[in-house]
């Protein structure tokens, strides 16, 4: 499979999520702002996806912030910058064959319904494991 161009990406986001705004941000690189509810009793979360064809996606929660738990447990699965661990580099998960709207999208929606359910268990139920981006 090949690799798709920052236009594919953008069309395909823009098919599959028209409410999101999308654009881009140079002939490399483009910016989603959009907001993501992972169950229908969740709050609305917005967040902004940076994409470029070097680096690999970096998605934050802008609003609401995230939050420790009530233990005061740091937020797992979060790389510096409040950056979302969604998915593990070093495995490959995540390839510039893969649309963002088909996986980085719906791996932001569950890791913030795992998120909900940290603040409620205490616990991480999502699995993984916290790697560096590289």
């Amino acid at each position: 499979m090949r690799e798709w161009s920052i236009a594919e990406q953008i069309a395909s986001m823009k098919s599959k999520f028209p409410q999101f705004s999308v654009k881009f941000t140079s002939h490399c690189s483009m910016k989603v702002n959009g907001t993501l509810r992972p169950t229908s009793r969740s709050i609305a979360y917005e967040f902004e996806l940076k994409y470029n064809l070097v680096d690999k996606p970096r998605i934050r929660i802008v609003s609401p912030a995230l939050r420790e738990n009530d233990s005061g447990e740091k937020i797992p699965h979060l790389y510096p910058g409040q950056l979302l661990c969604l998915y593990r580099p070093k495995y490959g998960e995540f390839k510039r064959t893969d649309f963002l709207c088909d996986t980085i999208i719906p791996w932001t929606s569950l890791w913030l319904y795992h998120y909900e359910v940290w603040h409620m268990t205490g616990q991480w139920m999502g699995g993984g494991e916290h790697l560096s981006l590289e």
